[in-house]
């Protein structure tokens, strides 16, 4: 009989060993046929018996539990560890191309070399081989084979002494020619994209952050734009970093460097930086940062040119920063109500903005300028045709604010109410924050007409 686990690839090898499982198979099916109670031994190994020739026939080769080769399969699409088909082929630094779990279970047994080339690696960063990929992926359509799913949740990638030699040579770059940085500007982009480790990477050496932004320097004249963009994508990319969210925005040169990048450069420069802002953000300490700092009006700035790319990455950023007490004052005086209501009226951003126009109606000058620029009928209109229950919210939120502190806007919610109910059914429909501000806005009518009548 064959051996469980053996592999027969010759085919006359194979024919003579199918009949002999034929002949095992009879003689067990016998026997549990004879039997008065079929052993449970017996049945299993006649199931085996059924399933390897299941396989054998399908398959062409005998496979016991051993992943069989197919003969087909192109060695090129083989990983040089598994001899398996390759599922996330990744490149490493001897050009040499790898299925991914398995050179990372190489690294992290502790080689530094190449499995293939058993040269030293220069530096352990996975590169995925897309062209390789994409070839795998045809192949397998050609022969009806289903394309096996990359590895996922795989752990992060193994950083070496090696890795920080690699980062040092790329930051020393910054600081030579203009052809020097815009490689390394690149290639730090990619790999803080693709690398969480090589993020935290950063947090490891003091100067990082100013080696990476000395080419965007006040002293720097006619920056590449490309470089621009490279270098302020890295920060982004770096400020994703929980532990490097302190790091860049109390470095005395990023934060200046992402606000002049807000004002110039490509639209993408400008819409990353302003989403570095946001992200660095996420901490109190460095909302009051950035505040001071003077990113407000830029981002206001870019928000009312509305470009669709920068839209809502500014008016996170500014939502954001306006949680702070201190920088809703700012964002009002850099024109911010202004700005925010026009893009309301004109139906942009509507979501995002109402949130951040209810955070400012906290502020005294805010509220006046709402009553001043008009926003009562518009939001009383958003409140009676918006479908969305935290619009409404906010509508109703910034109104009952706006009417106990201007009387007189009190005269368009009273007319709003007599022609559509529009706050008698938010009262009894909406959200509960809604329900309050609605009967509160209500009581503030009956009182006052009350009042009127009595005089």
């Amino acid at each position: 009989m064959a051996k469980f686990g053996v592999l027969e690839t010759d085919p006359s090898m194979a024919a003579k060993a199918t009949e002999e499982l034929k002949k095992e198979l009879q003689r067990l099916v016998s026997r549990i046929v004879d039997e008065d109670e079929s052993c449970a031994d017996t049945t299993d190994k006649a199931l085996k018996i059924l399933f390897a020739l299941r396989d054998f026939k399908f398959k062409g080769s005998l496979d016991f539990g051993v992943e069989t080769e197919n003969p087909a399969l192109p060695q090129e699409f083989r990983c040089p560890i598994s001899k398996q088909l390759m599922r996330d082929p990744v490149v490493v630094a001897t050009g040499q191309t790898y299925d991914r779990p398995f050179i990372q279970k190489w690294l992290k047994d502790g080689h530094r070399t190449c499995p293939r080339t058993q040269q030293v690696l220069s530096h352990t960063i996975l590169t995925p081989n897309n062209l390789v990929r994409e070839m795998i992926s045809e192949w397998c359509k050609e022969h009806g084979i289903e394309l096996p799913k990359p590895v996922e949740d795989v752990d992060e990638e193994v950083i070496t002494d090696a890795d920080r030699g690699h980062l040092n040579s790329l930051l020393e770059r910054m600081s030579s020619s203009a052809s020097d940085q815009k490689e390394a500007a690149r290639e730090l982009r990619l790999l803080t994209k693709r690398m969480p480790s090589f993020r935290a990477l950063f947090g490891e050496c003091t100067d990082a952050v100013p080696q990476l932004l000395s080419p965007l320097s006040p002293d720097a004249v006619d920056v590449d734009p490309e470089l621009q963009e490279d270098l302020i994508t890295t920060v982004l990319n770096l400020s994703i970093h929980d532990n490097n969210k302190k790091l860049v925005a109390e470095d005395p040169m990023a934060i200046p460097v992402l606000i002049e990048s807000l004002k110039s450069g490509t639209i993408e420069t400008r819409t990353n930086a302003a989403a570095a802002l946001f992200t660095l953000s996420a901490l109190d300490s460095n909302k009051l940062i950035i505040g001071k700092s003077g990113a407000l009006k830029p981002l206001l700035d870019l928000l009312e040119e509305g470009h669709p790319l920068a839209m809502k990455d500014v008016a996170s950023a500014i939502f954001n920063l306006c949680i702070v007490l201190e920088n809703k004052g700012r964002a009002v005086h850099d024109g911010a109500v202004t700005v925010i209501l026009k893009k309301i009226m004109d139906g942009i951003l509507v979501d995002e903005l109402l949130a951040i126009l209810a955070m400012l109606s906290s502020h005294q000058r805010a509220v006046e300028e709402m009553g001043e620029l008009g926003a009562v009928p518009c939001l009383l209109r958003i409140i009676r045709e918006s479908k969305c229950e935290r619009n409404k919210e906010n509508c109703i939120a910034i109104l009952h604010t706006v009417c106990f502190n201007d009387r007189a806007k009190l005269r368009a919610i009273r007319e709003e109410e007599n022609d559509y109910g529009t706050i008698s059914r938010l009262a009894q429909t909406g959200t509960s924050r809604a329900k309050r501000k609605a009967n509160g806005i209500l009581e503030r009518l009956n009182r006052v007409a009350l009042i009127t009548h009595t005089a």
